[in-house]
Parts: structure tokens; sequence; C-alpha cells
């Protein structure tokens, strides 16, 4: 019999959820509720709060469509995410008690995003042990490319060449607060290859950037005063994120990318463990974008990967 008390997640409960997931082992600002409910127009909340003797356990933010429940439909990953105390046979006992709690709620699956290892402060892998032991099935699987700071690989020498190129052009590079005119580059650039925008409207990412300014950074390939690449960062404890990286049909031309990347990697975010480059995948991990992963690997990036993973939900 589980002694977790299981409650749904309501706006009186923010700072306790809020603060839980500062001092969580795996927790990251994506995870908190001013991020989770920008976009909530789009999404229903099925976030749950889990407890232990009054004191909250873990926490799982969540969506809801139909019969289905995701965590997190609107994020990259999301989980459980838990406390220090956290340990295997509970993380189990929980995510079955939560299996069934949502089997009580009408829902037939959960779609589970585990928070990928190198975001985590501590070990904390206890749910993947748990979906394993909840018969769960691999349904996505996205390759990022990641580079560990403590051993580096050399740039490939197409990277050097570009960096040196755009050196003679007298590129600049930036940090920068014009997203409008970065989101112009990326526009176009995602509706000209792919037919696709954005996930984030300007209006949406200008706003979340305002709310987590030491998270949300922009940097900038300029050429003079024209911005002509750049790149999004999402700032955790160990890891800058590429959230967004884009450039001009100028930009491409004269290495912007390459000088930007090494200016991040070497001069700005040297003491994070990891810089993720992000997935290069498409239709759910069964398409690799053999051009984008070389390009991000030719900095001495290796793979990661960010799973997906369907649980039954059932009443024990």
């Amino acid at each position: 019999m589980s002694d977790f008390c299981i409650t749904p997640y309501s706006n009186q409960f923010k700072k306790e959820w809020d603060r839980f997931v500062d001092d969580s082992k795996n927790g990251t600002f994506l995870l908190k509720r001013d991020y989770l409910e920008y976009h909530s127009s789009r999404f229903t909340d099925n976030s749950l709060i889990i407890t232990r003797n009054g004191s909250i356990y873990a926490l799982l933010p969540a969506s809801r469509r139909e019969n289905i429940v995701s965590s997190h439909a609107g994020l990259t990953y999301g989980g459980l995410i838990l406390g220090k105390k956290a340990t295997t046979s509970d993380v189990l006992h929980l995510l079955q008690s939560v299996t069934g709690f949502l089997a009580g709620q009408g829902a037939e699956s959960l779609v589970y995003k585990p928070v990928p290892h190198i975001y985590h402060r501590l070990p904390s892998e206890e749910d993947l042990y748990a979906l394993f032991r909840l018969n769960a099935t691999l349904s996505v699987r996205n390759v990022s490319s990641v580079i560990f700071s403590e051993d580096r690989l050399k740039f490939r020498d197409i990277r050097k060449s570009g960096i040196r190129k755009a050196i003679r052009q007298n590129i600049t590079i930036s940090e920068s607060t014009d997203f409008k005119t970065f989101w112009q580059i990326l526009t176009s650039n995602l509706h000209d290859r792919y037919n696709a925008a954005p996930v984030h409207s300007v209006e949406e990412i200008e706003h979340l950037a305002t709310l987590f300014p030491d998270n949300i950074r922009l940097f900038g390939a300029f050429d003079g005063e024209r911005m002509i690449a750049g790149a999004v960062i999402y700032v955790t404890t160990h890891v800058a994120h590429c959230q967004y990286i884009s450039a001009s049909p100028d930009g491409k031309g004269c290495g912007a990318l390459d000088l930007l990347f090494d200016r991040l990697i070497n001069s700005e975010f040297p003491s994070k463990r990891y810089f993720d480059f992000g997935t290069s995948n498409e239709e759910g991990g069964r398409v690799l974008n053999e051009s984008l992963i070389y390009q991000k690997e030719g900095f001495g990036a290796r793979a990661i990967c960010y799973d997906t993973y369907t649980v039954p939900c059932k009443i024990s």
C-alpha cells in the first residue's frame, strides 16, 4: 500500500512548486510554473503534486488531451521532478501510484519525457527503472549533439575555416535583446527549408526572456550593426542549450555561425559541463538530418538521447 498522496496542481501551490523545482535534483527553469503556463491556451494542465507525510516528494508537470496525459506535451522534456531524498524503490511505487491515479481520472496512457541526464544536479534516473518495470514502450528517440567540457574534442578543419573566414570579414559576436530581428531570420529559414514555424512566437520568447533573464539569452553575429546569425541559449546549472539557431544567407556565406559557436563554447560558457546543440531529427526520431548533425559534430559534439515513453495507465 503506497503512502504517497497525489493532488492535482492549482495556482495556490505555485510558490511551493517553484521552490521544489529549485531544490530538486533534476528540475530546470522550464519546469517552473511561469514557463509551463506561457502556453496555457494551447494545453490543458494536468500537473500533479505527490506528497508524503505532508511534504512534497515529487512533481509531475503534465498536460492532457482527451484520454492521453503527457509530461509535458509543450516541452522538450518533463517527467517526474524528484527531491534529493528520492530512492529507486520509492519512485517505482510512486510512478505506479501516479498511473493508477491517472487511470482513475479516465486516462489510458501517460506519455513520459524524462529529463535527460545532462540536466541532473544529482543522479536521477530512478524513473527510467520504474518505466521499465511498468512495461513502458520507447516511442520517440531524438539524438542531440553535446560537448562535454571536461574532455573536449578538437573542432574539425571545416569549422576552423569558417571561423577564420568570419574573422577576416570583421564579423563580431555580442549578446543582444533584439529578438525581433533574429526571429525574422529564424522564421524565414524554417519556412523556406521545412515549411514550418518556430515553436514560440516572438512575443512569447520576449515575454519568457523577461521572466527568466538569466536563463534565456540571445547571442548574435553582426556585420557592422546588422545581425546576420544568432542563437537563443537556454542556460541551466550544468548546460548551455541551443534552443534556436539560425543564419541569414549572408551569415551562412561568411561563417558567422562558426564564429558564434566558437565564442559561445570557449568564451561565454566554458564553465558549463555541457554545451548542447539540440536535436537533429524529424518524424519522431525516425529521420536523421545528417548534414545538420555533421555541422554540430564538427565542433566536437557527440550524441545523447532525448527519449519519450508511453506508459499504460491502469488501476493497480
